[in-house]
């Protein structure tokens, strides 16, 4: 019998660590809770009619289509017994057992509201598809329901203000496009109301924007914001969502915004299963539920678990976690796949995961971008054309390039949006799973 992986999760941890083992003498059952990739750096762009789904989730079935050792399966883990070495797994009307030799986990993140999961009714996140196409029905609905308000300003100004909270790379790139969307692309298109007059704040409880990428890029990408029209509150913490509006706090006190479209985009957490992970083998787990794992991303006292990405505690050369980026996934999916490559040829294992980091990307509008790239620090277009090319040499799968290029021209160059069409059901969609379940995992 050959050796049997079992991946968790078909996202960039999980997809790389596949695509590494396509000659290895193993047989892979790759798990996901969907039938697609998703390639979640796009999703604002989605959610902003920039780009369609199918351009930014591949079926994971084409992608692998000529990898000969893989299984794909639909379902989603929900146990996992390390005596026995095998998951749970549910899938659409259906549980099922898989059995492992070795167990690679890249679930992914989800979205934290830092204890207040009431907020995600009212400000949806950007961790799936659902939630990038319900927050395009709320962005392109708020012009349309606010064209209807004529005679009421009060209402007029609520569907035209738009709240983003945090002022991380998703946040940043949310606010940057929703205020393009009003400011340019939708100008002029409606009767009785002018969307250049919509209100775009961006609110941060840190200090700055981009925190991360160092005080000057960091002061240029807020500087490019507020050119664009953005409202940057920074070092201000949101202490209440309604269907209304956004409730903040700051040195200036307590306050409130009318809003009726706001996006989470602060904060995320480790799914449950990094939890039973943790409780299965007496790893230890961080504030935001990502287990921590050797330097070889093995799960400690158990070699043939690996954890990897957004679920994954481990520290870097500074001493602090790796962030959740996709590099992080990508590069550690492909040290799983060496280290179980040497495994099977008798080679010593557990060498520590070392990874490489190839710099940071942010756009803030359509010819506008900053980069840090070791000690290299760029701004504007520049940093923009490197924007783009990276995001085309990740994309997955030739057709899926050519689109987006397309779309981006569209976007970009002229004034239309390709993807503005949103359903009623999709604005509701999700509100409805959350309150009544998943009918797809009962």
């Amino acid at each position: 019998m050959r050796h049997r992986v079992v991946v968790v999760g078909a996202g960039f941890g999980g997809l790389f660590a596949v695509k590494a083992l396509r000659r290895a003498d193993v047989d892979i059952t790759l798990i996901n809770g969907t039938a697609y990739h998703l390639f979640q750096p796009l999703l604002y762009q989605v959610a902003t009619g920039i780009l369609s789904e199918g351009e930014v989730a591949p079926p994971i079935r084409e992608i692998l289509k000529r990898q000969d050792n893989v299984d794909v399966r639909l379902g989603w883990v929900r146990d996992v017994d390390v005596a026995a070495k095998t998951v749970e797994v549910s899938g659409p009307g259906i549980d099922y057992t898989v059995p492992y030799d070795t167990l690679i986990v890249a679930a992914g993140a989800s979205q934290s509201y830092f204890g207040n999961d009431e907020f995600a009714e009212y400000a949806p996140g950007m961790k799936s598809i659902d939630d990038a196409l319900e927050l395009r029905a709320r962005i392109f609905g708020a012009f349309e329901v606010a064209d209807l308000h004529v005679d009421d300003p009060e209402a007029v100004e609520r569907w035209l203000s738009f709240v983003v909270v945090g002022a991380g790379p998703t946040g940043t790139e949310m606010a940057g496009q929703i205020a393009e969307l009003a400011h340019r692309n939708l100008a002029g298109q409606y009767r009785h109301i002018d969307s250049r007059k919509a209100r775009i704040i961006l609110v941060d409880a840190v200090g700055a924007v981009l925190n991360t990428f160092g005080d000057h890029l960091s002061s240029r990408a807020q500087h490019e914001l507020e050119k664009l029209g953005v409202e940057v509150m920074l070092n201000t913490k949101v202490v209440g969502v309604d269907a209304e509006g956004i409730e903040v706090e700051s040195d200036r006190g307590r306050e409130r915004i009318p809003s009726m479209t706001k996006v989470w985009a602060a904060g995320v957490a480790a799914p449950s299963l990094a939890g039973k992970i943790a409780a299965a083998t007496g790893a230890g787990t961080d504030r935001a539920g990502r287990v921590q794992v050797e330097p070889d991303t093995t799960v400690p006292g158990h070699p043939e678990i690996f954890v990897l990405g957004d679920m994954m505690n481990l520290p870097g050369p500074d001493g602090r976690p790796l962030p959740g980026v996709a590099q992080v996934a990508i590069q550690s999916g492909r040290h799983a796949a060496d280290q179980i490559e040497r495994r099977l040829a008798g080679k010593p294992t557990g060498q520590p995961f070392q990874y490489f980091d190839k710099g940071s990307l942010a756009t803030i509008s359509r010819s506008s971008a900053v980069a840090s790239i070791g000690k290299v620090r760029l701004s504007g277009f520049p940093a923009w054309v490197v924007w783009v090319a990276v995001h085309l040499f990740y994309l997955v799968g030739f057709k899926n390039r050519v689109t987006a290029v397309l779309h981006w021209f569209v976007s970009f160059l002229g004034r239309g949006r390709s993807e503005r069409v949103a359903t009623q059901q999709q604005a509701f969609a999700r509100r409805a799973l959350r309150e009544y379940g998943d009918p797809f995992r009962r």
